[in-house]
């Protein structure tokens, strides 16, 4: 089975090398506002179960949360149903921040 997280580096070098990576924000619409990711979706984790036939059918999608932690909730649960290339970015959107693009607002 593959790594469950995946850093912030490792998404945006695919991102730049033209993947088609899903990226999936599963916190709550209020912390969506206040910054994203360019290009994510916002699914919040409460309502994964109910999105779950509204997931594009890819091989791989990103989830990411604050600091990674319901994003690691997110990535099991999605392999459980069958998404066996569901990851968690490590560190979440805090991270992302830090090491990739200070422009995101950290909270």
């Amino acid at each position: 089975m593959d790594e469950l997280e995946i850093t912030p580096a490792a998404v945006k070098a695919r991102l730049d090398s033209g993947e088609k990576l899903v990226l999936i924000d599963v916190r709550e619409p209020w912390e969506h506002q206040l910054c994203r990711i360019e290009g994510a979706t916002l699914i919040p984790l409460g309502t994964l179960a109910a999105s779950l036939q509204t997931l594009p059918d890819v091989d791989e999608l990103v989830c990411y949360c604050h600091h990674g932690m319901r994003s690691l909730d997110a990535a099991a649960w999605l392999r459980f149903q069958g998404i066996e290339k569901a990851k968690s970015l490590s560190g979440g959107i805090e991270r992302w921040s830090v090491e990739i693009d200070p422009k995101v607002p950290r909270y």
